[in-house]
C-alpha cells in the first residue's frame, strides 16, 4: 500500500500492511485495550477491519496509520485520520497495545497525525471520540490541547455507545504548534 510515511523521534507512521496483521489481532485479542475500540473480536474479524483500513486509504485518501516503534522495529497501534460514512467528524484516533500504554506514544504519534490532517488533508476540525469512562485517552485530547465540544451516539454497528467529542479547529491546533 503506498501512503505517506511520518517519522517522528521514536515512531513511524504508514500505511497498514499485510505483515501488520498479527499485530492487530494482538491489539483485538486483549480486552482492556479493545474496549474502547470495538472490543474483543476474532481474526476474522480483524482481517475485515484491516482491510477497512487499508480500503479508506484508496476509497478516501487517508486512514490510520500502523504505528511502528523506531528502537525495536515492532508494530506497537494504530492511529490517525479516521472518517468513515456517518462518522461524527472529522476524527485523529488512537489504539496502542498495552505495552506501549505510559510512554508517550499516543501523544507523539497523534500530533504528527493532527499536523497531516491539518496541513495536507485540508482539514478545518480535528475531533477525538471517547467513551467517558476512558480516561486515559481523554488525558491524551487534552494534552493535545482538545476540550470537550459535545456528545454524539456512535453510528453503527456501535449499538448503544455514547461518545464525548473532544476537539479543536485547525486554527486552534495551528497556534498551539507556534507555541
Amino acid at each position: 500500500m503506498r501512503g505517506p510515511v511520518i517519522e517522528t523521534q521514536r515512531l513511524i507512521l504508514r500505511p497498514p500492511q499485510a505483515e501488520d496483521f498479527a499485530g492487530f489481532c494482538a491489539l483485538a485479542a486483549d480486552p482492556e485495550a479493545a474496549r474502547f475500540i470495538g472490543g474483543v473480536q476474532p481474526p476474522e474479524s480483524v482481517w475485515r477491519a484491516l482491510c477497512t483500513v487499508t480500503g479508506a486509504w484508496a476509497i478516501r485518501g487517508f486512514s490510520m496509520f500502523s504505528v511502528i516503534e523506531k528502537e525495536s522495529g515492532n508494530w506497537i497501534g494504530r492511529l490517525g485520520p479516521w472518517q468513515p460514512e456517518g462518522w461524527p467528524g472529522t476524527e485523529v484516533g488512537w489504539g496502542f497495545l498495552k505495552s506501549a500504554w505510559g510512554r508517550g506514544y499516543a501523544t507523539e504519534g497523534a500530533s504528527a497525525a493532527m499536523d497531516y490532517a491539518v496541513d495536507i488533508l485540508g482539514w478545518s476540525e480535528i475531533i477525538h471520540c471517547i467513551e467517558a469512562e476512558n480516561a486515559p485517552s481523554i488525558k491524551v485530547a487534552e494534552r493535545l490541547g482538545s476540550r470537550k465540544l459535545r456528545v454524539s451516539p456512535a453510528p453503527p454497528p456501535f449499538k448503544d455507545v455514547v461518545w464525548d467529542i473532544y476537539g479543536q479547529t485547525a486554527e486552534d491546533w495551528r497556534a498551539r504548534r507556534r507555541r
